[in-house]
């Protein structure tokens, strides 16, 4: 028995269901720079998103601008990040990607998913939500959820 693909208008009725759900996607995490995002989403690996966006409002009053991330003492950035854990590694991240922005991409965000990876702590599902919620690409953000949902029920 083979399978039955959908035709093109079926495709097109299913996404405008789905456009017509979800419309807008909003991402948790607050920022009104597009670095900001970045930083925010290296801060929540292993952190809710509640916690981040107590955490960069105090982050980005010390440290407005790429290049005072970029020039900030790693004693200090670690205890302004101490609450989202793992902070000696994403502070110095931080530093390091500030640097790289102002250095390397004269204090922008790259807009592709092969120059975010090379930004220090930037992984692929980072790279996606940038891609997507600052540049409006394509991008699917996957987290362990999307894994853990489908095992606890069986599927």
């Amino acid at each position: 028995m083979g399978v039955k693909l959908l035709s093109k208008k079926d495709i097109h009725k299913i996404i405008s269901l789905l456009e017509d759900c979800y419309q807008e996607p909003l991402c948790a995490l607050e920022f009104k720079k597009d670095y900001e995002l970045l930083f925010a989403a290296r801060l929540a690996a292993q952190c809710t998103d509640a916690r981040v966006n107590t955490v960069t409002p105090v982050l980005f009053k010390k440290y407005p601008t790429l290049e005072a991330l970029a020039g900030a003492d790693v004693g200090d950035m670690e205890k302004i990040v101490h609450s989202c854990g793992f902070y000696r590694v994403k502070a110095r991240d931080i530093i390091a990607a500030s640097a790289m922005l102002v250095g390397e991409f004269d204090g922008r965000v790259p807009g592709t998913m092969e120059e975010l990876l090379r930004l220090p702590g930037v992984g692929r599902k980072t790279a996606n939500l940038v891609l997507g919620d600052v540049f409006r690409k394509p991008a699917v953000v996957v987290d362990t959820h999307c894994i853990r949902l489908p095992t606890v029920s069986g599927l």
